[in-house]
């Protein structure tokens, strides 16, 4: 940066600021030898300072230009004293500097050490490539298109759907995109609240595309809904998309890492996760689930973690009273950016001794759950237990692995929910417009509008972004 004081060694500066100080009278010319080396603190002497100059520091130097006069510096000359430098308390600080430093060090060492038994610690198998989609287009014959209005047992308010506009392809991979009920159908706002019937299963209103089996118990939820301004009851404000692989690619055991940037909005919910083939231990989550990566939109100093941060879970239990995914929950937190800020890989490793899930490399671990030293049954502490006036039994004994259910054959889903009401967003923080347990909750979080639409990115922000899946086998490709 330029200094706004001009260059002291240029005589014309030197000559005016002392003409305008009227240090001293003007004095006769001198000849330009007599105009000393910058070298030599800038000027040569011309005569001897005073006692009292000497006293106070004050050295006179003569210099030249169109009148020459004397300039006066109160600059020490010489070698300064400086006695307090032999005290040893003045050292002292010194030392704690380096006693900081060191500890600091010892810190990282320590830390590094740790996160290399962690990587080490997880087995290398040899592992077949089952899956290796980059999007450059939506292959239909993998991925599977899961459409519903029930948010899937969680109470999401968003319904899922197979418009291109929700999952769509482009340079930078699959996008899975929210959008409002009423800018992409043509269910009007006055419908949304009151007097409409959506049937997912008619062509006029669903293309028949609702994906319920007609045998589920709560099939009419998951595939009609009918508005109703008195009961607050309004069809789904917003449409979002949920991949699957289910029935084309999945495995038991080995690894699976997706390339992805998270959604940026309030109350958004991506999720990266896995779910059993076939459900042989018994419905949800009787039989298991695998959370790779969730996160939540909303920004930094959400207090449940916003999109600085992401968890992995792994969902066990007789029933979903007894689902014990607390025990096996992990979080992991990014600095000074956030997950939708640019693109991350997320792994999972999977083996019949453990569940192993990370970010970006092995290193950053996020979950790490040992199957080796009891089982499920004996980690959730069912034994003795009663539900319904029922002793618990084990379902999962006649599996004979400790790590039962996750001993089955898990395919892949990608979605972005819109909102919840079991818990995932928890009712009071981060004005949070709606509470779970009301007939109303849809309604309140679609009238709160105004108040979080604003936090959505604009385009594709506002949604996941996948830039690439791979899945692989563990063991040998069979031939």
């Amino acid at each position: 940066m330029t200094s706004p004081i001009p260059n002291s060694h240029d005589p014309d500066f030197v000559y005016g600021a002392h003409q305008a100080g009227h240090l001293l009278p003007q004095r006769p010319s001198h000849s330009n030898s007599e105009v000393a080396s910058t070298e030599n603190f800038g000027y040569n002497r011309t005569r001897d300072g005073s006692e009292e100059d000497l006293f106070r520091g004050l050295n006179s130097y003569r210099v030249s230009g169109t009148r020459n006069h004397e300039f006066k510096t109160y600059l020490l000359d010489g070698k300064i004293e400086k006695p307090w430098t032999a005290d040893k308390k003045y050292k002292a600080p010194r030392k704690g500097n380096w006693f900081i430093l060191g500890g600091l060090f010892l810190a990282i060492a320590v830390s590094a050490v740790v996160n290399w038994r962690i990587a080490v610690g997880v087995p290398n198998h040899e592992y077949c490539l089952v899956l290796d989609d980059s999007f450059s287009t939506l292959d239909k014959s993998i991925w599977r298109h899961e459409v519903q209005l029930d948010g899937f047992g969680t109470g999401s308010f968003d319904w899922t759907t197979t418009d291109d506009r929700n999952a769509f392809t482009d340079g930078d991979g699959l996008h899975i995109v929210p959008t409002f009920t009423t800018a992409t159908t043509r269910i009007t706002e006055k419908q949304l609240h009151d007097g409409y019937h959506l049937n997912l299963n008619q062509s006029k209103q669903g293309d028949k595309s609702c994906t319920a089996p007609k045998s589920a118990q709560y099939y009419i939820d998951e595939c009609t809904r009918k508005s109703n301004i008195t009961s607050h009851a309004i069809i789904n404000p917003v449409r979002s998309a949920r991949l699957t692989t289910q029935g084309a690619k999945s495995i038991r055991y080995g690894r699976v890492e997706v390339v992805a940037k998270m959604p940026k909005g309030d109350w958004l919910w991506p999720a990266i996760w896995m779910m059993p083939e076939d459900s042989r231990y018994g419905i949800w989550p009787l039989s298991g689930e695998i959370d790779i990566m969730e996160s939540r939109g909303n920004a930094r100093g959400y207090r449940n973690g916003g999109r600085e941060t992401v968890s992995s879970t792994l969902h066990w239990g007789t029933s979903w009273k007894t689902d014990n995914f607390y025990r096996t929950t992990q979080k992991h937190k990014i600095q000074r950016t956030d997950y939708s800020e640019g693109f991350h890989t997320f792994g999972l490793e999977w083996d019949k001794d453990y569940i192993y899930t990370w970010v970006d490399n092995r290193l950053q671990q996020v979950l790490y759950v040992d199957f080796t030293k009891k089982d499920l049954w004996q980690r959730g502490h069912f034994q003795g237990d009663y539900e319904n006036a029922t002793q618990l039994t084990n379902p999962w004994y006649i599996s004979g692995n400790k790590n039962a259910p996750f001993d089955e054959k898990f395919y892949l889903i990608l979605n972005v929910a819109v909102g919840s009401r079991n818990g995932w967003f928890l009712d009071g923080v981060g004005d949070k417009p709606w509470v779970d347990g009301r007939d109303s909750a849809a309604s309140d979080f679609y009238g709160a509008r105004s108040e979080w639409e604003p936090t959505w990115g604009p385009g594709n922000e506002r949604g996941l972004t996948v830039k690439n899946v791979k899945m692989w086998q563990q063991g040998k490709c069979s031939t």
